[in-house]
């Protein structure tokens, strides 16, 4: 605890930032989150392996955690990467189950892996397909020259619109496109936790998990290998960067 020395009020170092009043450590909700959106672990599992290490907290503070950072967490990512992308797009949706009813979660990566962008949408037509390309190019202002997609009707009206009448849109069979393989890091996530209740924590969910694996991502290109030493110091350096992150946001 400080004291101002002109108003005589106490503060300390989390004043006047999101985590005050929390009394568990910065780093330590920065580890229960990092597990949540990295590792396949659900609110309970996650409470239990921090027992294990003497932190004592119920699920449900793990899923308020998650409610009351995430976001911030997740735009700070999003702020560091802006622009940060190709000018070859690969675009495809995949299901999410929230409240017992499918959605759709559009995805984007450019030609060396890296995300495009992530957005969770109640349906599949010309207003879900538009708001995907209307945030992304709001993230990362210039237009791709190609937009390769699956052939799904609304996208070549949607890139002409939100993109610009000199992108070129190509249709790849799924096998041809590589964003149909990048779908499994999401699905492998939320199927411990059997779904989601909320369209909002859903949404908030996909996207964390998606600026985090792509933050952490050990290549720089598709298909490069990486031996385990350097993925190891990768990902520790990765940690801490997104660490300083965390505490910024």
């Amino acid at each position: 605890m400080f004291r101002c020395k002109r108003c005589r009020r106490t503060f300390n170092q989390r004043t006047d930032t999101p985590f005050n009043f929390v009394e568990v450590p910065t780093d330590i909700i920065f580890q229960v989150l990092l597990c949540r959106v990295r590792y396949k672990l659900s609110y309970r599992d996650v409470a239990e392996f921090f027992l294990l290490r003497g932190f004592q907290f119920t699920h449900e503070t793990a899923r308020d955690w998650e409610e009351r950072f995430l976001p911030h967490f997740t735009e700070q990512i999003r702020t560091k990467r802006k622009g940060k992308v190709g000018k070859l797009w690969m675009i495809d949706e995949t299901y999410v189950k929230v409240c017992g009813q499918w959605c759709y979660l559009y995805r984007g990566i450019d030609e060396d892996g890296n995300l495009v962008d992530v957005r969770l949408s109640k349906t599949r037509d010309m207003a879900g397909t538009k708001a995907f390309f209307a945030q992304a190019i709001d993230l990362h202002e210039d237009a791709p020259d190609k937009v390769a997609t699956d052939g799904l009707a609304s996208y070549p009206r949607a890139i002409e619109e939100d993109l610009g009448e000199k992108v070129q849109h190509e249709v790849r069979p799924c096998t041809a496109n590589p964003v149909e393989q990048s779908h499994r890091r999401i699905k492998r996530r939320y199927y411990p936790t059997l779904g989601f209740g909320e369209f909002e924590a859903a949404q908030r969910f996909c996207r964390a998990v998606d600026e985090v694996g792509n933050f952490l991502r050990p290549r720089s290109r598709m298909a490069e290998f990486v031996c385990l030493g350097d993925r190891r110091a990768q990902l520790l350096k990765g940690v801490e960067e997104l660490e300083d992150l965390f505490q910024a946001s």
